[in-house]
């Protein structure tokens, strides 16, 4: 049985999980999953954080075509969360 999260281990996941994001390899990837962590990382839930991990696990691109549209998401894949990043925009900086 799983033992559910302390606040502190959430908040080490999200910091952990926002370096990821910023750190993909593919830099246009690092750009995207990066200030969209920044934006909403803080609030995400741990079942949307849960959904971004998978997302980062996948090749960078593969999940660059999915975001594009150059290919389709799939389906285990397609989650809200997939949808709200394919619809981010970053504020310029």
């Amino acid at each position: 049985m799983r033992q559910p999260m302390r606040m502190d281990d959430i908040e080490i996941r999200r910091r952990k999980l926002r370096f990821r994001a910023w750190h993909r390899g593919m830099r246009e990837m690092d750009l995207l999953f990066g200030r969209f962590a920044d934006a909403h990382i803080a609030t995400l839930p741990v079942s949307e954080l849960d959904q971004l991990e998978t997302l980062m696990d996948q090749p960078d691109q593969e999940v660059f075509s999915w975001l594009t549209g150059e290919s389709a998401t799939p389906a285990d894949l397609a989650t809200p969360l997939m949808a709200r990043l394919r619809e981010f925009r970053p504020k310029p900086q």
